[in-house]
């Protein structure tokens, strides 16, 4: 019995080290903690189904019908943008290969030289230069990559992240390079249509009291309307300083082409006093820059296909044959072909039927050779018989 181990092709996105869950085959990709998104969720879509069933009837017939109309299409708007934020990779970067740190980390040997003992060695830090200004790229330990420039390490999803802005848990996800453009459109889309909805919210109750009055006008709606008007109304009043807040906050950073982790830290600002050389001091140049430049590829490949360690896949298979080693046939996973052979003698100098019939063709074959031989030639004497010997010896004395 032998056996020929065939590779077990896995997909990337589900070897990728870090803190994220990916769905539909590696094409979402979350973080892990996912419970305020789904908070974020219920309150745009409960808000929006409120403001549809209560306000818009009377709003389209009293005043227009376009008012329900534009609600639907800012409503879809603000979900793809959420989505979109929430499900893409935000910039993860790859973390270094085994045969790839241990050269970083021969070069780190043998750039700061042999530290003496007790005492700390080196920050291990690199120099670039960008637009005529040093910029430090440092080391990350978990990654065991020297981080581009604007990189950062989130702690939550454990991963390095290009262009890191924030982790932020309304959105389930990291806010990078390759999203931050539909965060900021979620955001600004928000608050239009938080805005939207208070002011509607508001002037349906100001044209139903005209008329009535404000006490007789509450009086007169259902009996759940009430609560639910004035409960619709008062999230959109909260929510909308918190986004409105948010929104105006992403659109300074913009305009001076910043991040959130670099403004918090004052990597630009403070005693250094260092200018920013991202920024092309203009307003406009840094917000078409963030958000009408080039869409950046994901260096992943969450769906590529991958070798999966033999090793670990032989621990996997001897796990699962000793699982169902119960049952007649064992289940065997399918990436160990087993081909038959026949079996090997019990006894080592005992022949097989295989070696014997293997023999027997061997001899016939020897003979068959033998047989199909031509004629001695004429220097040798033909082979002795009985009749040969006695035909030569009457020859012999007749001719004496």
């Amino acid at each position: 019995m032998s056996a020929v181990m065939i590779t077990k092709k896995v997909r990337k996105w589900e070897k990728l080290p870090g803190k994220n869950t990916f769905c539909c085959d590696g094409r979402v990709m979350m973080a892990r903690q996912k419970g305020v998104f789904y908070l974020t969720l219920f309150l745009i879509i409960g808000t929006c189904t409120l403001f549809f069933a209560f306000e818009c009837p009377y709003l389209a017939v009293h005043l227009s019908p376009a008012i329900p109309v534009f609600a639907a299409l800012l409503f879809l708007f603000v979900m793809a943008m959420l989505l979109r934020t929430s499900f893409s990779d935000p910039g993860v970067l790859p973390r270094a290969l085994p045969e790839e740190a241990t050269f970083i980390e021969m070069e780190i040997e043998a750039a700061n030289g042999n530290v003496p003992a007790g005492q700390r060695p080196p920050p291990r830090i690199r120099n670039v230069q960008i637009n005529n200004q040093i910029v430090k790229l440092k080391y990350c330990y978990t990654c065991k990559i020297f981080r581009p420039p604007r990189a950062s390490h989130c702690s939550i999803c454990d991963n390095c992240v290009d262009r890191f802005d924030h982790h932020c848990p309304w959105v389930g996800n990291c806010v990078g390079k390759r999203n931050y453009r539909y965060f900021y459109l979620f955001t600004l889309s928000l608050s239009l249509l938080t805005i939207y909805i208070f002011t509607f919210d508001i002037v349906h109750v100001v044209m139903r009291s005209v008329d009535n009055g404000f006490l007789n006008t509450l009086k007169e709606t259902p009996g759940t309307y009430p609560f639910l008007a004035w409960f619709n109304t008062l999230v959109c009043f909260f929510t909308l300083w918190s986004v409105v807040g948010l929104t105006g906050f992403h659109t300074y950073l913009i305009s001076l082409n910043q991040t959130t982790n670099e403004d918090i830290k004052g990597s630009w600002s403070g005693k250094n006093r260092v200018q920013n050389p991202y920024s092309h001091k203009n307003f406009m140049k840094n917000c078409c820059e963030v958000l009408c430049g080039p869409t950046y590829p994901s260096v992943l490949d969450r769906r590529g296909v991958m070798s999966e360690d033999p090793a670990a896949f032989l621990a996997s298979s001897a796990a699962s044959a000793t699982s169902a080693s119960s049952s007649p046939i064992p289940q065997t996973p399918r990436a160990v072909l087993c081909l038959q052979k026949p079996a090997p003698p019990l006894i080592v100098d005992q022949p097989t039927l295989d070696d014997t019939k293997s023999s027997v063709a061997g001899s016939a074959e020897s003979l068959s050779t033998f047989s199909s031989k031509p004629p001695a030639g004429p220097g040798l004497p033909p082979l002795a018989s009985p009749e040969t010997d006695a035909e030569t010896s009457i020859a012999k004395d007749s001719s004496h």
